[in-house]
């Protein structure tokens, strides 16, 4: 789908298995800047390479085009098909510094935040080419620049991408989806980031990794509601931890949603935090 003059968003579907066997379907977003070359943000799970060179040809762009892959963060369904991508290419990658280690060693990752399926989603390691900080900025090549905010708090390598030419904000998972499963390790580094996005001026889309493209001012709506959500997870993490996970998930209005490694860690992160969020 294309959403402006140079950037196209790719959907692609795929599907977790719970520990008790109950199928869970997702999606994830992996979002091509076409200029003089192409670059691709984040690049889905293992075998997406194929979603996403088809879309290129049937717009008439060769997947030998890609030049540069930024991924938003090292978790598996971001990164999955880099190691093909770059194999076939010889694309540069690039990430945050506190997002290399896990990109190039994903057994590590497991080891450290294991989820379901992981292996299955993470398509093997990769070299990370350029390390990335807060501020840096991509010359795109005709007039399009991208410029990295460090955005921590789903992971500590998190970050977001504003493409100034188009007034568009790449935001991986930093942004809680309400009525979705909240997944993130720091809620104050979360409420931090979402505060930082929120001051960016003439945002005019918005491009997530778990929701569809959105535009205009329900842009800053949707970084306000994922400001309220963790919010309101807090509240309900505060009351109902000493009685169950469940009742937690219950009173943010998931019902029924199993409970899983991420719930269970973002729920922890906020049982670091005393003070009161609002």
């Amino acid at each position: 789908m294309q959403v402006t003059e140079h950037v196209h968003a790719i959907k692609v579907p795929f599907s977790l298995t719970t520990d008790s066997g109950i199928v869970v379907e997702r999606f994830v977003y992996a979002y091509l800047i076409y200029g003089k070359n192409v670059c691709l943000v984040d690049c889905g799970v293992a075998s997406s390479d194929n979603v996403i060179f088809d879309y290129m040809k049937k717009t008439g762009r060769d997947p030998q085009d890609i030049s540069l892959i930024v991924q938003t963060h090292s978790h598996a369904d971001h990164i999955g098909a880099t190691p093909a991508i770059k194999e076939l290419t010889g694309c540069e990658v690039a990430a945050h510094r506190d997002a290399v280690g896990w990109i190039e060693h994903p057994d590590i990752q497991f080891g450290e935040r294991p989820i379901p399926n992981f292996h299955a989603l993470a398509g093997g390691p990769v070299k990370v080419d350029r390390v990335l900080e807060n501020g840096d900025v991509f010359d795109l090549g005709e007039g399009l620049s991208l410029k990295v905010i460090h955005t921590p708090g789903h992971s500590k390598g998190s970050i977001s991408l504003l493409l100034s030419s188009d007034n568009v904000l790449f935001s991986g998972d930093a942004i809680p989806l309400v009525g979705d499963i909240p997944i993130y390790d720091d809620v104050t580094e979360v409420l931090s980031s979402l505060r930082k996005l929120r001051d960016i001026p003439d945002m005019k889309v918005l491009l997530s990794s778990w929701d569809d493209p959105i535009e205009g001012e329900d842009t800053y709506k949707a970084i306000d509601e994922g400001i309220e959500y963790v919010k309101k997870v807090h509240e309900a993490v505060q009351k109902f931890s000493s009685i169950s996970w469940e009742k937690v998930l219950e009173e943010i209005g998931l019902e029924g949603v199993p409970v899983n490694p991420l719930v269970v860690r973002t729920f922890e992160a906020h049982l670091k935090v005393n003070e009161d969020l609002s």
